[in-house]
């Protein structure tokens, strides 16, 4: 199988950052498992998963809150600048905030 693992980068570092986190003892494997699960679970979800990281994505940022490591206001925050630093930053360049 020649097929990508991950079908973009920021998928690859949710991933990475959610073992880090986990090996770092933020959570456990099972509450990670129930955080993911109650999201792909959720009725707005693809039927044909397209959209699993995204819900991974959301699981790791609820347990960020639950934790109290990143409340969603600091996550949509921190989304925001770098987006803005993604379009300011020309192609090739590192992105710094």
């Amino acid at each position: 199988f020649d097929e990508p693992v991950f079908a973009e980068p920021w998928q690859a570092e949710a991933f990475a950052m959610t073992v880090a986190l986990h090996d770092k003892g933020l959570f456990s494997w099972s509450e990670w498992a129930d955080a993911l699960s109650a999201e792909v679970k959720r009725p707005d979800a693809a039927a044909d998963r397209h959209d699993y990281y995204e819900h991974w994505l959301a699981a790791l940022e609820s347990l960020l809150s639950a934790k109290g490591v990143a409340g969603r206001s600091d996550v949509d925050r921190l989304a925001a600048a770098w987006e803005r630093a993604a379009h300011a930053t020309p192609h090739g360049k590192p992105i710094l905030l």
